[in-house]
């Protein structure tokens, strides 16, 4: 059974918090962090883009996987924040891995859910023989316009997954998707910031594509939610996973290690793809996990992983998820992050 070989995470070291944020805009800091569970969101560098995080990612999957990256046959990087309008991220982060010139690439995007898309290509391509190994990738440096809510949430970070039949460390047992034309959050062609549909974000947009997605799941696996160790949502904030996993009768404690919104902020198309990351990170042989992803326009990818012996062998092969969220921070203030994220633009 074909499934995930390795897996990798990576975010930066700058942070802002909640309070920072709405110190500048008048807002009130405790209404986010009480009602939207926000603390902190990471920040990329000057120099840190979707591509240079997806290297870095991709190279704690390879350490995990323990294969030349010769061997991965296909590279899909999913994102909303794609460094080039015309230019593949693909194509530099196989060069940087190592892993051209015989090598398939593709960029994709599906809002927050692009993540998951590149890995049920992947995935695809594995079951189907096409190839040995295949890598798909979720990553972002998303933005929020100056004093919008999304700019409390909008973070950045990557998850690496590298799919094949030998070897695994969770075995993919169940996928589904769930697609409606659903227009909650766009961006047009030459608009720097996406615009959001408000509170239409949540029933109609992400609560139905999920709850669809993961409900249609349980019933094709024929489990239940006390069936699995853990579960993984689309995190936009803290509060929106929560609540779809209590409707859907999952526990607190299945959704809490996989949670890292509160202190990440929204890692959009990395966001479900770097929870899972953090539960690989501690899960045990036989444990199922629970995934479903979620993205604007609108749909939901769900997966079910069973977890195999070999993941006790890889979890220390490379820095895990937990480690980019506990090491020494830079703290911003607003005026630092606003130059970080070309925020203040000069006009002619």
């Amino acid at each position: 059974m074909a499934g995930i070989v390795g897996y990798g995470a990576y975010a930066p070291k700058y942070r802002i918090k909640v309070e920072e944020i709405a110190k500048v805009w008048g807002a009130d800091a405790p209404s986010y962090k009480r009602g939207l569970m926000l603390r902190e969101k990471s920040v990329p560098a000057p120099d840190q883009d979707v591509i240079t995080m997806s290297v870095e990612a991709s190279r704690n999957a390879i350490k995990r996987a323990g294969i030349d990256a010769k061997k991965i046959g296909a590279i899909y990087v999913g994102s909303e924040s794609h460094p080039y309008a015309v230019k593949p991220s693909g194509t530099v982060v196989a060069e940087a891995i190592g892993a051209t010139p015989d090598i398939h690439c593709a960029d994709f995007e599906f809002a927050c859910k692009a993540g998951t898309e590149g890995m049920f290509v992947a995935l695809s391509l594995v079951e189907a023989g096409k190839m040995e190994y295949a890598l798909g990738i979720g990553a972002d440096t998303s933005q929020g316009a100056p004093g919008d809510a999304l700019e409390y949430s909008a973070s950045a970070g990557a998850a690496a997954f590298i799919f094949g039949k030998n070897d695994t460390v969770a075995e993919v047992e169940h996928t589904n998707a769930y697609m409606t034309d659903t227009p909650d959050f766009w961006r047009r062609e030459y608009m720097h910031y996406p615009r959001h549909a408000g509170r239409f974000t949540g029933m109609p947009a992400y609560f139905k594509h999920v709850t669809g997605a993961a409900t249609a799941l349980l019933e094709i696996s024929g489990t239940k939610p006390e069936d699995f160790a853990y579960a993984v949502f689309h995190q936009p904030n803290g509060k929106f996973p929560t609540t779809v996993g209590k409707k859907l009768g999952f526990k607190p404690e299945q959704i809490e290690t996989g949670l890292l919104c509160p202190r990440l902020g929204n890692t959009y198309s990395g966001s479900s793809p770097m929870g899972l990351t953090a539960v690989l990170d501690v899960a045990k042989p036989g444990q199922l996990i629970f995934m479903v992803s979620y993205g604007s326009g609108a749909g939901s990818d769900g997966f079910i992983y069973r977890v195999t012996d070999r993941i006790s062998k890889v979890q220390d092969l490379a820095l895990k998820t937990t480690d980019y969220l506990d090491r020494e921070t830079i703290q911003l203030d607003y005026g630092t992050y606003a130059k970080f994220r070309g925020k203040i633009r000069m006009s002619e």
